[in-house]
């Protein structure tokens, strides 16, 4: 069918099918109670007789400039869904529908879908099986929507959290990272159902590398880092069946991954057989037009491996690019067939619009849960959590955190109503009782204070038992925000100090928020703190002010509910950290996983150790991990345990195990993450563990030489359980 059809087009229809030119929620507008498409739609069928792609139709937030009285409500969504692809096939000769493209880095970004938690805070779950869960309810709201394609951040493994959008990182492992990319596809693709959509990963490759934390800044590595840290997740998204890739911003030892021959082509189609399509990410083709004329930039983006275009006006210039002989008709038509392909597996043809009526409503449980996961407890001085919930105590509830729900949200994320969501304020008030009383200040912003606000909190403080702040950063946006033509937002705001562009010098906690801790602490009572970031923040400076410290990320919609059960002991804390925390910005980088090359590791002036480092996490209860039996048989690491809880409160545990030693030819890691399981011990309950980890999947890798030796490490509850060599010719 495909080739039948490809036949059929014109040059103008091909090429219309590699644009994705359109601002999806200027494709509608609202005119008297009704709606009805615009002209700026109309038009661009109308240039190429064929629109491939429309981003963002249902997009809701700050830059596209929907809210809930301008954007599209549920049915409003499904009727413009079936407008756009009513006129395409009265309106085109060959009726091809679009595909329908929509962010979902944690949730679909439209009104009325579920916001989950950030990369960030998911790969401290150590979960990929619950993300995979979220994910598929991610894709039914999107089929529900009438959407085809989501866009996912999955690739980018974070090497400095200065970065910006280090929130958008699963982790600094590129293990970790590759287990929640795998399960970003099978969660969102599935079989390619009507509840299931393309999943396109981004970003293709290593712009977690890049300078000084510098947003799409230069990356400056060479091939071995590139394969063994930053195109993992990227293999495993192709073995998981991935339909799509996004280029990155950045450069490559100075070619930008968007022509990029040797990523794009050696790499992606040849060494890994990837048959998929590969997008531009947002106006980054027209980066290349300040060194080349825009028609030469696109016959060059087109032949080096880019398939589809967003956003800019360089694409539309292939047919002139085709005519001037710059670049084949062959080329273009292969980029058109992957297109066509797709659509086909995904039943466009046969049904443009999903026919799912109706998404998971069973939602909040998984989301919830995957947020209770995320977050890691760093600290618990004389055990003040959880607090007793039958204990006669007052509370003081403190912090910029506590009443904004998009302090808990994250970058790239929709208007949200108040009803959909749960604030920490909201969450620990409905702990309240008669005899346990809470009583809440904001005491500051996230970086403006005033004397009346620590006023406030001062007052209430001092009349309480025990004293929770909340304490970070957030990628809050809104309608100030100055934003750049891919949406970026140009700078940041007082309430907004991280996502997209908005990268750190320093990780310090805001001046304001300093003030207000070392205030509360004067009145010398169990302080817990609350950690709300989307990376790393320098925790060293204060963290002697603090009993107990919990470390939430953004954990989403239902964040405040997550947090109250963790406080109270209604769930017990299971996260560790995916990546390090440093103790000053002058350490980095402090990722665990660098070369065991012999260096002073510590500095004349400080510890070049992190505060704390890959993998920490504590729980309530008295949990204590044993190998009971490692052996190498049938290809794999076979290893056994047992893991015991004599304590009366539940615990958690995640089996990490590392590989050492694992190379002669070069320098090896450290260690390198390759295997972990993780479950919940009951109180005074055990569990055993299991895991099998494949030799073969390590030398895919490129951890393990060809005739391996290593040493297997095997660490639970932060200590070490198990050491010891393996030689895998002699086992």
């Amino acid at each position: 069918m495909i080739d039948a059809l490809l036949k059929q087009m014109t040059l103008q229809e091909k090429v219309g099918q590699l644009n994705q030119r359109l601002y999806g929620w200027q494709v509608y507008e609202k005119v008297n109670g009704q709606i009805v498409l615009t002209d700026y739609f109309k038009e661009e069928v109308k240039r190429f007789g064929s629109i491939g792609w429309i981003y963002g139709v249902f997009r809701a937030d700050p830059w596209s400039g929907r809210n809930h009285t301008t954007g599209l409500h549920l049915e409003e969504a499904k009727e413009v869904s079936q407008l756009i692809q009513s006129y395409l096939k009265a309106n085109t000769r060959l009726q091809i529908p679009a595909f329908l493209v929509e962010e979902c880095p944690h949730g679909h970004q439209a009104l009325y879908s579920t916001t989950t938690p950030v990369n960030f805070s998911v790969g401290a779950s150590w979960n990929p099986t619950l993300y995979e869960e979220v994910q598929k309810i991610v894709a039914a709201e999107l089929r529900e929507k009438g959407a085809h394609v989501g866009l996912v951040s999955a690739l980018d493994v974070t090497r400095d959290p200065r970065w910006g959008r280090t929130e958008e990182c699963f982790s600094e492992d590129p293990f970790l990272t590759s287990c929640f990319a795998k399960a970003a596809v099978t969660g969102l693709q599935g079989d390619f159902g009507t509840e299931n959509v393309i999943a396109v990963l981004k970003h293709l490759a290593a712009q977690g590398a890049c300078m000084g934390g510098h947003n799409a800044g230069p990356v400056s590595i060479g091939d071995r880092e590139l394969r063994e840290i930053h195109l993992p997740p990227m293999v495993a998204g192709v073995a998981a069946g991935a339909s799509g890739f996004m280029a990155a911003y950045n450069d490559l030892d100075g070619v930008p991954c968007h022509t990029n021959k040797y990523l794009l082509q050696s790499i992606l189609r040849e060494e890994q057989q990837f048959k998929g399509i590969v997008m531009a990410d947002g106006c980054a083709l027209d980066r290349l037009t300040d060194r080349l004329p825009p028609v030469e930039a696109a016959a060059l983006a087109l032949s080096r491996g880019i398939d589809v275009s967003l956003w800019d006006n360089v694409y539309p210039l292939l047919e002139e690019a085709v005519d001037q002989g710059l670049v084949t008709m062959d080329v273009l038509d292969q980029a058109v067939r992957r297109v066509l392909s797709l659509k086909e597996k995904l039943g466009l043809f046969a049904h443009a619009v999903s026919t799912n009526t109706s998404a998971k409503t069973d939602k909040k449980a998984s989301v919830l849960q995957l947020a209770t996961e995320s977050i890691v407890l760093l600290k618990n001085q004389q055990q003040v959590l959880p607090i007793p919930k039958d204990r006669p105590q007052k509370i003081a509830l403190i912090g910029p955190h506590i009443k904004n729900i998009y302090h808990l949200l994250g970058d790239y994320t929709p208007f949200k109503s108040a009803a959909e969501c749960v604030t920490i304020c909201q969450g620990m008030e409905r702990y309240q009782t008669e005899s346990l009383t809470i009583k809440a200040a904001e005491g500051c912003g996230i970086t403006q204070g005033n004397a009346q606000w620590l006023q406030e909190a001062m007052a209430i403080a001092k009349s309480s038992d025990t004293i929770i702040v909340t304490m970070g950063g957030s990628s809050i946006r809104d309608f100030g925000t100055v934003f750049d033509d891919n949406g970026a937002a140009r700078q940041g705001s007082h309430d907004m100090t991280s996502g997209e562009n908005i990268d750190l010098a320093h990780l310090n906690i805001p001046t304001c928020q300093l003030a207000l801790i070392k205030a509360l602490a004067t009145l010398g009572k169990p302080m817990i703190g609350l950690m709300i970031s989307g990376r790393p923040h320098l925790i060293e400076p204060i963290e002697s002010y603090f009993t107990s410290i919990l470390y939430c990320g953004y954990p989403g919609q239902y964040g405040g509910e997550a947090i109250s059960r963790l406080i109270f002991g209604d769930d017990t804390p299971s996260g560790h950290l995916a990546v390090s925390i440093p103790s000053t910005e002058g350490q980095l980088p402090v990722y665990y996983n660098y070369r065991k090359q012999a260096f002073q590791e510590d500095y004349l002036d400080e510890s070049g150790r992190p505060k704390y480092s890959f993998g920490y996490g504590l729980t309530y209860g008295a949990v204590a991990s044993v190998i009971t039996s490692v052996r190498l048989f049938d290809g794999c690491i076979e290893i056994e345990g047992e893991t015991e809880n004599p304590s009366a409160m539940n615990g958690s545990t995640t089996i990490q195990v590392y590989l050492k030693d694992y190379t002669t030819d070069v320098i090896p890691r450290v260690k390198a993450l390759c295997g972990f399981t993780k479950s919940m011990i009951p109180a005074q309950g055990s569990k055993t563990f299991s895991l099998r980890i494949p030799l073969s999947s390590l030398l895919q890798g490129s951890l393990l030489t060809e005739t391996p030796k290593f040493t297997l490490q095997v660490e639970a509850e932060n200590t070490i359980i198990f050491c010891e060599k393996f030689n895998v010719t002699t086992a």
